[in-house]
């Protein structure tokens, strides 16, 4: 992990940065908040910041969150500045470690926020605000549904949960329903008694009961059985189960998650998933973004997995250069954070050099990533011009001019000679139009206002 420590430390700064090093970490030093703050925005990243607890840590805060840089904060000092550690606290700080430090204390902050970074690592705001919520509610009991797109990591986010759930020290347990036949799943969830069936040879326990006391997630639970789903109901409203074959309820205490990469409001209104069941499951709901809908994930994410797989292929460290991270930021990602794994895990194995240019980077076809992107892009760009001109179809010019006009003075905010302008009519010919629609019964925003449904 990247440890960067802000401020003098009151002396203590040498010996803190031995223990750091001693636990692993990457150690840079910033004299100052400001310091600090231009060494992030320069992109020398950090998974922790330790900082002089004297030192202006509100503002050190506030300046993360304004340019959406997310790295958790622990703050030191003497414990004669209890009333600065209480600000501190106050103001976002994960922690606060008195000097001089205990080497065991700074192990235990260390390994607690290099897990934490590990087990789901994000920068933008996007993936950010869904983990802010996967965390107040990790420690409940309440059943979670992960949606998302195939490849945003919607296993990893119930691993998330797990790890910090009241259930961490138990089981997790982990079914995938597409994977499984229909025909076996029902034992695999429930479990069988000796001769439930041919091939019954025993008892056996299943997931349910494998989990008692932990967190089952039902992955893919969109592909289940609509039969099999009435008894998953039961067993999620009365915590018990039924074996295949047995005759004897048998109570479970766990908590379910489920995830889904299809839409379950639709397949309920197509009959293959029952309404009651999804209501069970979906207490809370974690919608997990693209990978395109995260772009300030991409760099990071893809800095992690070129470290990785150099790592585990016994390479020397590799770079990704600024034009690579450029065209991975643009490229459309449909397999999402899996999908930039295998491709940069195959770019480290075939990179030439310690340096991954772009046109190092490519596909499983074998073409090009900046090929892709470009192509991606047109792409986008011909699906919007297609739904414009297909939006106008069928309408009349007065109409459409109608919408221009009034949709431009909205974006005035009503000032008539700015919007004019941006019509390219003189404001007479304006103002003989919004005449005519305000007759025909538009509403037409006086200066400084909005028709109430603009956006």
């Amino acid at each position: 992990m990247r440890l960067l420590i802000v401020g003098a430390l009151e002396g203590q700064l040498s010996e803190a940065t031995k223990l750091a090093m001693q636990g692993g970490a990457k150690v840079a030093h910033a004299p100052s908040v400001d310091i600090a703050l231009a060494a992030l925005r320069a992109g020398k990243g950090a998974d922790l910041l330790l900082v002089d607890v004297m030192s202006d840590i509100p503002r050190l805060i506030s300046s993360l969150e304004a340019e959406r840089i997310h790295v958790p904060l622990v703050a030191c000092g003497t414990e004669s500045n209890a009333a600065a550690a209480v600000n501190a606290i106050r103001a976002g700080a994960k922690e606060y470690i008195p000097l001089p430090p205990d080497a065991e204390l700074i192990a235990a902050v260390i390994a607690a926020v290099a897990r934490e970074s590990n087990d789901f690592l994000f920068r933008d705001p996007a993936m950010a605000r869904v983990v802010k919520l996967a965390d107040q509610i990790a420690t409940s009991d309440a059943s979670v549904l992960i949606t998302g797109e195939s490849g945003t990591g919607k296993e990893v986010m119930a691993k998330y949960l797990h790890a910090r759930s009241k259930r961490a020290g138990q089981p997790f347990i982990s079914v995938n329903c597409a994977a499984i036949p229909e025909a076996l799943l029902e034992s695999e969830l429930f479990g069988h008694e000796k001769g439930a069936f041919t091939g019954a040879v025993g008892r056996r326990i299943g997931k349910f009961e494998e989990a008692d006391g932990g967190t089952l997630l039902l992955d893919e639970i969109s592909e289940m059985d609509v039969r099999l789903q009435a008894k998953l109901l039961r067993a999620i409203q009365e915590r018990v189960i039924d074996r295949v074959g047995g005759t004897k309820p048998v109570p479970v205490n766990i908590r379910i998650l489920a995830t889904s990469n299809r839409d379950l409001g639709q397949a309920v209104r197509d009959g293959s998933f029952r309404e009651d069941l999804l209501f069970r499951l979906n207490v809370v709901n974690l919608r997990l973004p693209a990978l395109r809908d995260r772009p300030e994930d991409i760099a990071a994410l893809a800095a992690h997995f070129v470290t990785k797989y150099a790592a585990a292929n016994g390479l020397s460290e590799r770079r990704l250069t600024e034009d690579a991270q450029r065209e991975l930021r643009r490229a459309p990602w449909p397999g999402n954070v899996r999908e930039l794994e295998n491709t940069l895990h195959r770019a480290v194995l075939l990179s030439s050099s310690d340096t991954i240019e772009a046109a190092d980077i490519l596909l499983p076809d074998g073409s090009g990533l900046v090929d892709a992107s470009r192509n991606s892009l047109a792409a986008e760009a011909v699906m919007a011009a297609n739904a414009v001109a297909q939006s106008l179809v069928g309408r009349t010019v007065a109409d459409v001019e109608r919408d221009l006009i009034l949709d431009t003075l909205d974006h005035c905010l009503g000032n008539r000679t700015h919007a004019a302008n941006i019509l390219g009519i003189s404001i007479r010919t304006l103002r003989n139009k919004l005449n005519q629609y305000a007759d025909e019964g538009a509403f037409i925003p006086a200066p400084g206002e909005q028709r109430p449904n603009a956006a």
